[in-house]
């Protein structure tokens, strides 16, 4: 995929990725002065929904425009319950900030839709009517252009489409941004797209939104590129497949003879611990190298093992995700809501003794397992790998795989539970989490333990593949454009 842009407000840097250059935009609060100009022509923002991106994006984007006129205005359903929570934290009817949903798309000259892609897809056409010629749709999703090909529309001809789209859940994009205001450039890596450009305007539109929301680099993609990667990497390690992992690992390791407690710790624990804060501060290898010989044997062995039974269902994830059958399935979900809604993940035994393991207040040590190290970064790989053969840049494969996961998701799945990390986020990722959490576990205990515990011959070369793989030096270059603070989810939760 060649990608290439041009800003007139912001300073550009090309950086080299594997084998490929990208232009990026590096954030920081010294840009903030820049967003008036950046949004030359924009007088009112319109944030539409407050779901999971809803609250930080309209919170970030109001603060980051505090000192200039342009006014940011939520949008919501008359007689919504959100919109007690949006007076909460000062958007309300009284001071011009909150107001019905199409009104303010009528008001606004810049409307981010942020509502559940189910909604804005059984909405979409009132909300495009209300919304006046000339002005800009933004989207943090390419959900809906998934949707308008599937039943032969598209976007109006007469407004700019963009797109900035967060590499985390909402909870995040806000929490890091509270964070930069004592560590500039703290935030949520965001990738930016411009689908429609009616009046030369729309890149630093999308730039401007960017920098406003705090994100530390911003990185092009196109909006068909965006959903395919974003709802798939949901399916995939970032979501469903880390839950089904560690839910497939507690089970082998308790009939290995571990206590449960135990069990718990060298899984999800090790996962969302050590592992990923290795991951975030020292790249893939560094997880490998810090293992004695016997746990890099166990490692090798599962990553060998691992491999493909990930890869075989990642790629279905994939091919239905293109194909259009994953959003069509979205879409058919939500419309069973009123009999049947979604249901709780965190009712199994492993997340029940999560609970009590977490409580611990003695819970200081966690190990890197060297077997779970194996399994999850497999599946991580093959996710990388996958996405590198259908062409995605190395930006938005490195944020969609790696970064998200150990920076953004899987911080709040060692805080409160898998099901506070998958609940925290889009209706569209909680519904295919809980859709694929359980292939991977099935596909792994049936073809990968399986193969381990019978002495299966295993293929070595894949792991000469992943010392070899381009995503270590992109990590690395990833790594020097990260703000130094990791995420604090709560100021007394460890690490």
């Amino acid at each position: 995929m060649s990608l290439d842009f041009e800003s007139k407000v912001f300073e550009t840097q090309v950086i080299t990725m594997g084998d490929t250059k990208e232009r990026i935009v590096a954030g920081g609060r010294n840009l903030f002065p820049l967003l008036p100009k950046a949004f030359d022509g924009i007088k009112q923002i319109g944030v539409i929904g407050w779901s999971s991106q809803g609250p930080a994006q309209a919170q970030n984007l109001r603060e980051s425009l505090e000192a200039t006129d342009i006014k940011v205005v939520v949008g919501l359903r008359e007689g919504s319950s959100s919109m007690a929570e949006a007076e909460k934290v000062g958007f309300t009817k009284a001071n011009g900030t909150l107001g019905e949903m199409y009104k303010v798309c009528a008001g606004s000259d810049l409307v981010l839709l942020l509502i559940s892609d189910a909604a804005l897809a059984q909405n979409y056409q009132p909300i495009f009517k209300a919304m006046r010629p000339g002005s800009t749709i933004g989207l943090s999703h390419g959900f809906i252009l998934s949707h308008l090909q599937s039943v032969g529309e598209d976007f109006p001809k007469d407004m700019n489409v963009i797109a900035v789209c967060p590499k985390g859940m909402g909870p995040s994009v806000r929490r890091l941004y509270e964070q930069g205001r004592e560590v500039n450039g703290a935030g949520i890596n965001s990738s930016f797209a411009v689908h429609q450009d009616v009046n030369g305007k729309a890149t630093d539109y999308a730039l401007g939104w960017s920098v406003g929301l705090g994100s530390p680099y911003t990185f092009q993609t196109t909006l068909e590129s965006e959903y395919k990667s974003d709802i798939f990497g949901e399916r995939g390690i970032l979501l469903g497949a880390v839950h089904g992992i560690a839910e497939s690992l507690y089970a082998r390791f308790i009939g290995q003879g571990m206590t449960k407690e135990d069990a718990y710790t060298n899984t999800s624990e090790s996962i969302t611990g050590p592992i990923s804060k290795t991951i975030s501060r020292s790249g893939l290898m560094a997880v490998y190298e810090e293992l004695d010989d016997a746990e890099k044997a166990a490692f090798k062995r599962a990553y060998c093992a691992s491999y493909h039974p990930a890869r075989e269902i990642l790629e279905e994830i994939y091919d239905d995700v293109a194909s259009g059958n994953e959003v069509r399935s979205v879409i058919q979900a939500s419309n069973r809501f009123d009999r049947y809604p979604m249901g709780r993940i965190d009712t199994t035994d492993m997340w029940q003794v999560g609970e009590k393991v977490r409580a611990n207040e003695s819970r200081n040590y966690v190990p890197i397992n060297g077997e779970t190290a194996g399994v999850y970064m497999a599946t991580m790989m093959a996710q990388v790998d996958l996405l590198t053969d259908r062409g995605h840049p190395y930006s938005e494969i490195a944020n969609e795989s790696i970064i998200e996961a150990v920076d953004s998701l899987n911080p709040y799945m060692d805080f409160k539970g898998v099901s506070y990390m998958v609940d925290n986020c889009s209706t569209t990722a909680r519904l295919g989490a809980r859709k694929w959490a359980a292939r991977f576990d099935y596909n792994l205990k049936q073809q990968s333990y399986a193969a381990m515990d019978a002495g299966d011959k295993v293929d070595e070369s894949l792991f000469d593949k992943f010392v070899n793989s381009n995503i270590h030096q992109v990590l690395k270059v990833c790594a020097d454009l990260r703000p130094s603070v990791d995420i604090s989810v709560v100021n007394t939760h460890r690490g």
